[in-house]
């Protein structure tokens, strides 16, 4: 009796029927990898002042450094679980307190350089200090006027119409939105994507393979009954964003991913409205 009431105190392994996995970009990353590679074959182009969304955003972290990197004019991460939210919150005070002292930190090298404690012969160091300490300052400060992030389930809210982006991403999510919701699920988060875009305006999609979705089928009665009834197939998503959703073309930016760990090469694919 007793080592039955011991076992039913365990703690039981967490169930994320959504994906919602805590820390789930740090599966992403190989051991010595700095940052997210993913973000080595975005182009600065796709996000540079533009509006963002970004869908599924987990713990906000590369929501985050996409701002940080390609001066978005602003990007919203949303996710279905208000905890990851709160860690997405937590993670942009945290780059904004790192930014603040960096930016301290290049004022006084400025200050030093200016005040004449490293004299060089060269052309004057100052003028490069400074745009440095204001590319910095710039780019960390800015952060909480960039990013913002939203508790929201995407598929089943109702989007305002007045609101258009220009760039959205779904990375690593299809898969997830498909076991919970269905070949319907699929279709109205294309859709919902798609009218949410403005002319021009771009979706990358990191869509998780076939295979995978057996890994997770179980996790839940809903995502079991529905792994066994879909149709539409993640070979077939290219075919229903152009012929049925309407986008113009796609392109295969995944030539360059690297680093990532065994499992989670995935293709990137950016669809052009």
């Amino acid at each position: 009796m007793e080592q039955q009431h011991q076992h039913s105190k365990r703690k039981r392994k967490p169930v994320f029927v959504f994906g919602n996995y805590k820390n789930y970009y740090g599966y992403r990353i190989g051991q010595d990898l700095q940052e997210d590679p993913r973000l080595n074959v975005f182009r600065k182009e796709l996000f540079e002042d533009k509006e963002c969304l970004d869908i599924g955003c987990n713990s906000g972290i590369i929501t985050i450094l996409i701002a940080k990197k390609f001066r978005c004019r602003s990007i919203l991460g949303i996710d279905i679980d208000s905890d990851r939210i709160e860690d997405a919150n937590w993670h942009l005070k945290k780059f904004e307190r790192a930014g603040k002292t960096h930016a301290k930190a290049s004022k006084l090298e400025v200050s030093r350089s200016a005040n004449g404690s490293e004299q060089s012969v060269a052309a004057s160091p100052n003028e490069e200090m400074m745009e440095i300490s204001r590319d910095c300052s710039s780019t960390e400060t800015n952060l909480f006027h960039m990013v913002s992030f939203q508790q929201e389930n995407f598929v089943q809210t109702r989007c305002p119409p007045e609101k258009k982006y220009d760039t959205i991403l779904c990375l690593s999510v299809t898969k997830w939105v498909h076991l919970n919701w269905g070949d319907d699920g699929l279709i109205t988060l294309f859709s919902k994507i798609w009218r949410l875009l403005r002319p021009g305006g771009v979706l990358v999609l990191e869509p998780q393979p076939w295979k995978s979705y057996e890994n997770n089928r179980l996790v839940s009665e809903t995502t079991a009954m529905n792994y066994r009834s879909i149709l539409f197939r993640p070979a077939k998503f290219q075919e229903i964003l152009l012929d049925k959703i309407g986008f113009r073309k796609v392109e295969d930016i995944t030539s360059h991913l690297s680093g990532s760990k065994a499992g989670f090469n995935r293709p990137i694919l950016v669809f052009h409205k």
